[in-house]
């Protein structure tokens, strides 16, 4: 994606001029171009706007002119469709895009090494938005690089980058303070207590975080992030197997943005943190509107049913499954306001009736 520019170029008359440049024979115009050398930069960016990230790719090594348009305007790049040699392409790429920030580098096998992330903190210091999911080949050092080239990332996901460390995600809280969004799924080594009491004191303005399948993490963890992210909005616990009721008491005390808790697979949890979560729904039932408690065996009809009741955006109706409740075969009685009312019979219609 391509920022346009902010000058005053009148782009259709350059556009009439580029076409008259290749033959085709218009009348009016004072001068014609002699190529596409001479492409104003605002117009540049407009047409590479219009293109993919393949061909912004391409553009970038045409000409210098080219390559000095892209690197004033280019803010979005994704390098996920590269199935080969991503790590060398973008040690090529990060020195010409120095206005990054937004760049995805998701990998359907393990590319990227740590050399290219580094390249990336050096010359891509205005960065906001940085994937570097299923990067299983990258190092502590990469997340040292982020730290001191990056501070200005909102949103981060590592899911699945396992060699991580909790001590190198900890020096990067630090730095990375406005972090808005953050994926941690599947980083058990990074995802520790430790790890997330670093992420509370320095994250307070965290929204979404995913420990999914993170099962080092404690109540303790959990507790210290319910009271230093009390903005925090999604939240998925699946697979923390650690976790109680204390936890999610801890959750409903101080998160009352709190929209999204996934619980799955979390079997200590009990009727207590149901309840919990129950009482903490506002005046007009605003709060959560996704829960997802698969797999949570202990809890009972009743406590349940008592969250469905004081959160009218949780349904079980066909559709609109918004709390789930799958393996739990204790809590098939539960049901929102709208499938208890789809159940109801209709009345039949006077001129039907039998007499």
């Amino acid at each position: 994606m391509v920022e346009r520019g902010s000058g005053k170029s009148d782009l259709d008359f350059w556009f009439k001029n580029l076409i008259l440049s290749s033959g085709v024979a218009m009348t009016g115009m004072i001068s014609e171009m002699t190529g596409w050398k001479d492409l104003p930069m605002e117009l540049l960016l407009r047409i590479i706007s219009l293109t993919d990230n393949r061909t912004a790719v391409v553009a970038s090594g045409v000409c210098t002119g080219w390559r000095e348009a892209l690197g004033a305007g280019l803010t979005h790049l994704s390098l996920s469709w590269c199935k080969n040699n991503m790590n060398s392409l973008l040690l090529s790429l990060a020195p010409k895009f120095t206005k990054l920030r937004v760049l995805s580098l998701r990998q359907n096998k393990p590319q990227l090494e740590d050399d290219a992330v580094e390249c990336v903190a050096t010359h891509c210091r205005d960065l906001r938005d940085l994937d570097l999911s299923k990067s299983l080949k990258l190092r502590d050092c990469s997340l040292y690089a982020l730290a001191h080239g990056c501070p200005n990332l909102t949103t981060l996901n590592i899911s699945g980058c396992s060699a991580f460390s909790d001590t190198a995600l900890a020096y990067l809280v630090t730095s990375c303070r406005n972090l808005k969004s953050l994926n941690l799924c599947g980083c058990v080594r990074a995802s520790s207590d430790r790890a997330l009491q670093a992420i509370a004191r320095s994250c307070q303005q965290l929204q979404c975080l995913n420990l999914g399948w993170c099962e080092g993490v404690t109540d303790k963890g959990v507790m210290a992030l319910a009271f230093g992210c009390p903005d925090l909005r999604n939240l998925d616990l699946c697979g923390c197997v650690l976790i109680t009721d204390e936890s999610v008491v801890a959750l409903a005390e101080g998160c009352p943005r709190l929209r999204s808790l996934d619980l799955y697979y979390c079997q200590n949890i009990t009727d207590r943190a149901m309840y919990s979560l129950a009482r903490r729904a506002g005046p007009d039932g605003s709060g959560l509107v996704n829960l997802n408690i698969s797999q949570c065996t202990a809890l009972t009809p009743p406590a349940v049913q008592a969250v469905c009741d004081s959160y009218p955006s949780l349904h079980t109706c066909p559709g609109q499954h918004s709390l789930i409740i799958s393996g739990c075969l204790s809590l098939t009685t539960v049901h929102c306001a709208c499938a208890v009312h789809s159940r109801r019979p209709r009345p039949i219609p006077l001129s039907h009736r039998a007499h």
